[in-house]
């Protein structure tokens, strides 16, 4: 696979450290010399990204005159707040940092396809399976946490009589979503980038425009469906109307 040139420049400065690092958890990198491919340094640089853009928000917070870069993300804020206010209840704030951090890294991956000579990590499978086993984690830990050993409670169903299996479908159930927010994210993702290129290769002036602005409208809508489910799995964990 060719490397795209910030993969060359990760593995150029941070390549052999990876390797003897990989090394000593006892993985064998499959190339040595560029042991960090394209998908890894893509996330790396959707997180550089973030932490050099919240570092500029936080650099201009004004309370009596904000900057558009404040208001744009005080309205991302709000509008996901008020969507997890609705689905978690009162205590949603406490929540709303995972929340909020999930969104921005998955829609700031999805629109690095749109930049000549990147791609979008989450068009490969690994990536949107790490966002959702660390939501499973999320939610399972909070769920604990809340309840206790009570938590089990939401896998036993109302009738004690179907609570054996009750139990192993509600097992299914939630490792499913994990299979079912992976598939969702990565498949629309996959087909974005393959109409994009199959038009830009095909006629590369004016008509990709179209695409790519399907392509954005994909990104937001499937950012969007992710932090909706992730938000309700955190509700339904955390509630106690059970």
């Amino acid at each position: 696979m060719e490397q795209l040139w910030f993969t060359k420049i990760l593995n150029h400065y941070f390549g052999a450290m990876t390797t003897a690092a990989l090394r000593q958890l006892g993985i064998e990198p499959a190339h040595p010399r560029h042991p960090i491919d394209n998908i890894v340094s893509m996330e790396v640089l959707a997180v550089l990204l973030l932490i050099i853009f919240f570092l500029a928000v936080r650099s201009r917070l004004s309370v009596e005159k904000p900057g558009k870069l404040q208001l744009s993300v005080e309205m991302a804020e709000e509008f996901i707040g008020n969507q997890a206010e609705e689905i978690i209840g009162h205590d949603y704030r406490h929540h709303l940092s995972f929340i909020l951090a999930l969104g921005f890294f998955i829609l700031l991956c999805n629109l690095l396809g749109l930049v000549p000579g990147f791609e979008s990590p989450t068009a490969n499978p690994s990536v949107p399976l790490g966002c959702a086993v660390a939501t499973f984690i999320y939610y399972n830990f909070y769920g604990i946490r809340r309840h206790g050993a009570g938590y089990i409670k939401q896998f036993l169903g109302p009738m004690w009589w179907l609570a054996p299996l009750m139990f192993l479908i509600e097992i299914v159930s939630h490792f499913a979503r994990i299979l079912s927010l992976t598939v969702r994210l990565y498949a629309n993702m996959f087909a974005g980038d393959m109409v994009t290129l199959a038009f830009f290769s095909l006629v590369p002036i004016l008509v990709p425009v179209a695409f790519l602005g399907l392509h954005l409208f994909v990104a937001l809508v499937q950012t969007f469906i992710f932090v909706i489910l992730a938000t309700v799995y955190v509700g339904m964990a955390v509630s106690s109307e059970h």
